[in-house]
Parts: C-alpha cells; structure tokens; sequence
C-alpha cells in the first residue's frame, strides 16, 4: 500500500482533531406565564433558536433576538416583526427597554475587537434606527437600566475576571464604567430593584451560582438565596414584590448557563424569603437572560425549546 493511500485512509477513518458537534435542531416557544391561574401561553413558535423576551410598556409587544437581529412579536400572537438596527446585525440575547419605553440597550458582537468575547454596548430607539455606542471595552453585556435612566448596569470581562460595572447613559456625563463587585468567580445578570435602591444579580463566590443583592452602588453585596441548585438572571417585578429567576435541574458547571438543559423558573416573594417552584421546562440559555415582566407585574414572558428529531 502507498504512502499516499494510506494517509487518505486514515482521514477518512479518524475523526477530525478540533471537529464541532453540529448544533441541534431545536424549535423555540415563546411563552407566557400568568402568576394568579399558573397557566402558560404560547405567542408564538417556530424551528430554529430566538431567545431572551422583554416586553414592551405597553404590554402590547415582546422582543426577541434571532440570527443577530431583534424582532418585535404582538403579544396578541402575530409573526416577528424586524427592528431595525443599522449596521449592527450581530446582536446577542442581552437587550433591553429604557424606563421610558422609548429606548433600547442592546449588546453587540463586535468583529473588529476579534472573534471571541467582543460585545459591547449600544443604544437604538425602539422605532429603530442608527445606534449609537455606550462601552468602549470588550466583552460588555447588558443587564440592567436604573429607575430614573441615567445608568447601565453589564456584566463585563476585565483583566480576566468577569464582574459588574454600571456606565452613564449620557456621554456628556463622562460615561466611565465603574465597577462594583471585585469577587473573584463569575458575577452576572445585574438588574435594578423598580426603586432603584438595590442591584440584584447571580454570583458563582459560594461555589454554586447563587443570586445576591447589592446597594445600587456596590455596598453591602449579601446572598439571598442558598440551595443545591445553580440559580441565575433575578428579575424584580415592576411592583417590587417578587423576583423571578430560573435554576438549573440538570447538573452544569456553576460558571455556565448551558442551552437545552432542564430548567425551573421560582419566584421569590421579598418580604417573606420564600421562594417556589412555577413550572419546569426544556431551556437554560436564551429563556429568561433579561428583564421580561408585563408592566402590571401579573405576568412574565420566557422561551422553552423543544429538540427537532433530524
């Protein structure tokens, strides 16, 4: 047998070094639940993966991400309706709505700061538009807008470590990001209390991803919640009363927020410090990463997944 023959055997026989999996095929559900009767709604589905639902102050509109761009969906049911959002087409699913309705925080792959690890922050007005760029440094995430609009909080990688920062919306106002926790681990999915007083987020410092809470300038960072679970993304209801977040059932490293996982989203009540189970799920990744209450406070909106057989 010739070299050459026997060289093509064996690629075709070996599997190829650094190969990927290909993606499942996954269908995505974009859900409602409502608190009083615990029932679920579907809005809207289709094959292929959208993720991460805020809704509009009108109580009239969700958005998603799908493929880089951000759709609106009619609560009422209906099909994606594009935003658009310029030049900027790689948008991942940490986005946002201003307290007034009419703005957008969106996070940005960024190609020119590389291949990995390069979003940053811009802000579009709902209508659409050209946005316009809030972070300067890579990777940057956005969780969270102050009550009063003035600041961003994100999530961002900075000298190895992964911590939360907040940022002036304003580039008049300097708009240098402060950082506000310093723990070493991943802290994440920074979202402000309606009264603006407390920052909630999700950190890994305990050694599994618990949600903590901070004064809205960095003080005073306190654990609310210890269990066997890996939690993470604490949204506070518009009302103050409760938060919503979603733990992971299936084992996962506490660093991670894998896709196709089994999943449960709780509630917590914040005067009482009890938390309970509302429903179980196929979900994880692109569920429930940002703010998704109604303006009422009766209902949230969220993504399951459904794996397609091939």
């Amino acid at each position: 047998m010739s070299l050459r023959i026997l060289i093509t055997l064996l690629v075709l026989l070996c599997p190829l070094v650094g190969a990927q999996t290909p993606a499942p095929r996954v269908e995505s559900i974009l859900e409602i639940y409502e608190l009083k009767s615990g029932r679920r709604t579907i809005v809207h589905r289709e094959e292929g993966r959208f993720e991460a639902p805020n809704w509009t102050q009108d109580g009239k509109y969700l958005l998603i991400n799908r493929q880089g761009r951000l759709y609106r969906v009619p609560v009422a049911g209906g099909s994606p309706e594009l935003i658009e959002t310029g030049e900027i087409r790689q948008l991942n699913n940490d986005h946002g709505l201003s307290p007034n309705g009419r703005m957008l925080a969106i996070s940005h792959n960024n190609r020119e700061y590389g291949p990995r690890e390069n979003s940053m922050i811009y802000l579009v007005p709902l209508t659409g538009g050209t946005p316009r760029l809030v972070t300067t440094k890579a990777p940057s995430y956005w969780h969270g807008w102050s009550p009063d609009g003035r600041l961003l909080a994100y999530t961002a990688k900075r000298d190895g470590d992964y911590n939360i920062f907040t940022i002036p919306v304003d580039p008049g106002a300097g708009a240098v990001e402060r950082q506000l926790t310093t723990a070493p681990g991943l802290d994440d999915g920074p979202d402000y209390s309606p009264d603006g007083r407390y920052i909630y987020f999700n950190s890994v410092r305990s050694g599994r991803m618990q949600i903590w809470r901070m004064n809205a300038d960095g003080r005073e960072q306190i654990q609310i919640t210890n269990d066997e679970l890996n939690n993470w993304f604490p949204h506070p209801s518009p009302d103050g009363r409760m938060i919503v977040f979603i733990s992971y059932l299936d084992p996962i490293d506490p660093s991670t927020h894998p896709a196709n996982k089994n999943v449960s989203l709780r509630l917590l009540d914040l005067k009482s410090g009890k938390s309970r189970e509302l429903t179980r799920l196929f979900g994880g990744q692109g569920t429930i990463n940002v703010p998704s209450w109604s303006p009422d406070s009766r209902r949230f909106a969220f993504v399951s997944y459904r794996l397609l057989s091939e």
